[in-house]
Formats: C-alpha cells, sequence, structure tokens
C-alpha cells in the first residue's frame, strides 16, 4: 500500500465532508445540543413530582408528614378526598396519592402498627419507583422524629449506615446521561459518515474514477477510515471538553489520552463495519434502512442506557460481539472512574480485534464489489 495514496485520498475525502453543508451542521448538532438537552431534559431523579394526601385521621402527626413532602422532590402536597383517588391518577393529576386511615396516630401510639396506602402512577416509571423510596423513609424519619422528640435518626436506630457515593457524590444524571450520550453521537455517526461516503461516491460515479487511478481497494477504504475518524474524533473531543466538562460542569476523571486511544480504536472498527455495510447495499435509502436496527441495537444494548446485568444471558452474550458494549465499559472505567491501562486493556484489545474483523471481511466485500 502507498501511504501517500492514502493520505491524498483522506484529504479528498475531508474536502467531500466540507461541502457538505448540512452534514457538518448534523455533526456540529449531534456533539453541542444534542448532548446538552438529552443530558439536561432525561433525569433519571425524582423532581416536581405530584402527591395528593387523603388524611382521613387530620392528626398533627399526619399534617407533619405531609408537610415533610418538600420540594425540589415534590411538589406540596394537595388534600384530595378519599372518593377522586382513582379520578386523579386516571387523569394524571398526580403521581403520588398518600391516604391517612382514621385514627391513625391514635393507633401508632397505642403500638397497633397501622397501615398507610401509597398509590402510584407506575406509568410515570422512574418517579413511581424512586419517588416511592423517597416516600417511605420520609415517613420513617416523620414517625421516628415523633414518638422520640429531640432525638437524632441515627440514635433511634440500632445501627448507622454510613453511605459513600464514589465517582457520583451526588447521583446526578446529568453527569452519567452527558459521557454516554457523548459515547452513543461517536456510534453513530462513526456508522453512518463512512458507509454514506462510499455510497455517496457509487451514485454520483466518481468510484468509477478512482478505480481507473493506480489505487487499491485498501487504500481507499483506509483513506475514508481515517478522514471519517479523524473528524469525528476531533469533534468528539472538543463536545468533551466544550461540552461535557465546561458548559455541563461533568468533571473528567480519568486520562482524556486513554480515552482518545480507545476512541480511534472503536472509531476502527466502526468504520470498517460502515464500509461493511455500505458494500452489501446499493442506495443511501437501503444503506438508511440498514444502519437504523444497527445503530438502535448498539444503543440500547451496548450497556449505555442499560445495564447488561439486567439483559437475559443470550442477549448479553451476543453483544460481546459489538464493540459498542466494550467502548461503554471502557469510557465508564475511564472516564468515570479514573482507571488506568492496566484497568482497561482487555477492552481496548477487544476493539482492536474486533477492528481487524471488520476491516477484513468490509475489504472482501470491497474488492467482490469492484470486481463485480
Amino acid at each position: 500500500m502507498n501511504l501517500a495514496n492514502i493520505r491524498r485520498l483522506g484529504v479528498k475525502e475531508l474536502f467531500s465532508l466540507k461541502a457538505d453543508i448540512v452534514l457538518m451542521i448534523l455533526i456540529v448538532y449531534i456533539f453541542s445540543l444534542a448532548i446538552y438537552s438529552i443530558s439536561t431534559g432525561v433525569s433519571f431523579e425524582v423532581k416536581d413530582a405530584s402527591v395528593a394526601v387523603v388524611d382521613d385521621d387530620h392528626s398533627l402527626l399526619s399534617r407533619q408528614i405531609s408537610a415533610a413532602l418538600l420540594p425540589p422532590q415534590f411538589k406540596a402536597a394537595a388534600e384530595i378526598p378519599a372518593s377522586r383517588i382513582n379520578e386523579v391518577l386516571e387523569n394524571g393529576e398526580y403521581v403520588f396519592v398518600l391516604v391517612f386511615p382514621p385514627d391513625f396516630e391514635k393507633d401508632l401510639l397505642a403500638g397497633r402498627q397501622p397501615q398507610l396506602q401509597l398509590n402510584v402512577d407506575a406509568s410515570a416509571m422512574t418517579q413511581a419507583g424512586n419517588g416511592s423510596v423517597y416516600i417511605q423513609q420520609i415517613i420513617i424519619a416523620e414517625v421516628m422524629k415523633y414518638l422520640s422528640p429531640g432525638q437524632q435518626l441515627s440514635d433511634k436506630l440500632p445501627l448507622d449506615i454510613n453511605v459513600r457515593r464514589l465517582f457520583n457524590p451526588n447521583s446526578s444524571s446529568v453527569w452519567f446521561n452527558s459521557l454516554m450520550q457523548l459515547v452513543n453521537s461517536i456510534t453513530m455517526l462513526g456508522v453512518i459518515l463512512t458507509g454514506a461516503a462510499l455510497i455517496r461516491e457509487r451514485e454520483h460515479g466518481t468510484i468509477e474514477h478512482l478505480l481507473v487511478m493506480p489505487v487499491t481497494p485498501a487504500e481507499i477504504m483506509l483513506a475514508k477510515i481515517w478522514a471519517n475518524g479523524l473528524v469525528i474524533l476531533v469533534v468528539a473531543l472538543l463536545s468533551l471538553w466544550l461540552v461535557v466538562h465546561l458548559w455541563l460542569q461533568v468533571p473528567i476523571q480519568g486520562s482524556v489520552w486513554l480515552f482518545t486511544l480507545g476512541a480511534v480504536l472503536y472509531l476502527f472498527s466502526l468504520t470498517s463495519l460502515s464500509i461493511m455495510l455500505g458494500t452489501v447495499t446499493h442506495s443511501m435509502a437501503q444503506f438508511g434502512l440498514l444502519v437504523i436496527p444497527v445503530i438502535v441495537i448498539m444503543y440500547l444494548l451496548s450497556g449505555g442506557t442499560t445495564p447488561q446485568e439486567s439483559m437475559p444471558d443470550l442477549v448479553r452474550w451476543l453483544m460481546q460481539l459489538s464493540p459498542s458494549s466494550h467502548f461503554v465499559s471502557f469510557s465508564q472505567g475511564v472516564l468515570y472512574r479514573g482507571a488506568g491501562l492496566q484497568n482497561v486493556w482487555p477492552q481496548l484489545l477487544l476493539l482492536a480485534i474486533s477492528g481487524l474483523v471488520f476491516f477484513s471481511i468490509a475489504l472482501k466485500r470491497f474488492r467482490k464489489a469492484i470486481e463485480g
């Protein structure tokens, strides 16, 4: 292979990309406003959850518990009659409805262990799960404070639990969403750009111009890989620094250079996969239809959206064949936990192997397509 040919063809690819204004705007948007809006708009914390209270006890304790449901987790609790419980839940007016039975305080002081009913609109899945836990904790804390006034909560319990939240002390979803959305953006553009460039060459007829030049299929492929990969890598690193770190105030725990190395190997694997997909399609429409399920599977099952430990064993095993699973694990280790090379070298090795496999298959198919 002639390195000069690879360099010249790559420069040609960069000029072609520069001339496509719509695509350039899309790249900038995906790595800036898209990351910001998804990171701040998709929240896993309970915030401003609506709560209604049915107070059939009207005691000091029931009012004290109701008053403890405070912002920012909850809106001020509104009192409603018991006859409206089903109505407000069906209409989506409230996510939680807490019911105090008659003689609740009296039964509690008498040691009869009264029961409270918490009705939850579980269609709001995240708020329903986390909010139910918060409300139960608030009720326990207020009851114990009421029964033993003037004492600290830890003094009333038989043990003291000291929880240490590592790597994300405030449990902020912005920290998680921003970095995972950056990874997802790399995945999406890595799959789309290179294959689309190959299809564009075929549709415009410029691929025939390349074939009459003294270049090999491997040189054409490598030129597209390094040019498109370089654009994605530069924009991703700028996004990591300007959008994630400076704009969203997310600390970067590990080495940016190590993350760059992993991103290079990942982009080599993705762009090779993209060319392989491009060789089995004949138009941009076909390529788009083929790419959509690939991106969706990588996005949902790589471990960046839901943990792979909660997936069926077969799905988890199959996703080990995808480079996205290893890059998500690598990125979480480096950017979240500050892992070093000694911790993430298995993921780097798997990314390199998957890249070589995809490149070999893509090169074989690309040669066959050219000969055909």
